[in-house]
């Protein structure tokens, strides 16, 4: 269910609520193919004739990289608060293939688009006093393309510059009707785990977003355990509880397991105690997350 970004953290009844005080991979390689110029050997007796150029005897210009429009001071910054408008689809928010690396903004730096498009926000380099480290979902002429944010299934366009790129081996795979979260390594599945997930109206919202930040429980009812909010947000804010609007998914542990393999949060994913320990120890913020309906196969670990 999703955390109160403002505070109180209050619980109404049996709320699943957590808050980010908060608060990273498919990498598309270039590849530039060199092209063979064949060696012609000239007949004898004639003088020999310069050949004319051809596509494959010329040397080949590299993609040339769409500059980035300046970008006006007054956009407004992602923060914990919904993302602006204007960014792209992520046209495979469905994809379960591991994201294997992340970018981390070094300084303020515009988000776009498209490559050479315009820009739509500012991105920090911490969100909430929490480091922020995006996985690369997309490589095109130059630019990268990040899981954006307080937002779900968008996509931002980084040009070249600004950010750092770190190793992302970890990935986290839930699928809604088995109520099952699969924690992977290197592309190899780890353990697996049954949670509760969003009740009917307040479903855990599907596709591709990843952990942003760590946040301690801010009551008892959420075990003791620290929690991992995620940049997705409600798919339809306002059906959670007033308090909660606003508010980031999150993956969290609850005062009791009863509620396993059940649909009764407010859009967040709920596991065990000693599962989110284990999460917490090992998956790093920036590691990618995808919520799917079902797997075609199950993994090894269920």
């Amino acid at each position: 269910m999703p955390f109160d970004r403002k505070s109180p953290y209050r619980r109404r009844g049996v709320w699943v609520a957590a808050a980010l005080g908060v608060p990273t991979l498919l990498v598309t390689a270039l590849l530039v193919g060199q092209a063979l110029t064949p060696t012609a050997t000239a007949p004898e007796k004639r003088d020999p004739v310069a050949a004319d150029p051809t596509p494959s005897s010329v040397d080949q210009p590299e993609e040339s990289i769409p500059p980035a429009a300046p970008a006006p001071a007054g956009l407004p910054v992602v923060d914990y608060d919904p993302a602006p408008r204007g960014f792209p689809p992520d046209p495979a928010t469905m994809d379960t293939t591991a994201l294997t690396e992340g970018a981390h903004p070094t300084r303020r730096i515009a988000a776009y688009d498209a490559p050479g498009g315009r820009p739509r926000a500012f991105l920090e380099p911490t969100i909430r006093g929490v480091d922020l480290t995006m996985p690369i979902a997309q490589r095109r002429a130059g630019w990268i393309a990040v899981l954006l944010p307080s937002a779900n299934r968008r996509l931002a366009w980084l040009p070249p510059g600004g950010f750092d790129t770190v190793p992302l081996r970890d990935q986290i795979v839930v699928e809604r009707k088995v109520h099952r979260l699969t924690w992977y390594r290197a592309g190899r599945a780890v353990r697996s785990w049954k949670v509760s997930l969003g009740q009917p109206g307040q479903e855990t919202p599907l596709g591709r977003t990843f952990v942003l930040g760590r946040t301690p429980p801010p009551e008892e009812v959420y075990g003791g355990v620290d929690i991992y909010a995620l940049g997705s947000v409600p798919d339809d804010p306002e059906s959670v509880p007033a308090g909660l609007r606003g508010a980031h998914i999150g993956v969290h542990t609850w005062y009791h397991d009863d509620e396993l393999g059940q649909n009764t949060t407010n859009g967040c994913i709920r596991l065990t105690r000693s599962g989110q320990r284990e999460l917490l120890a090992e998956v790093r913020p920036g590691s990618s997350l995808v919520v799917v309906d079902r797997l075609p196969t199950p993994p090894p670990t269920a």
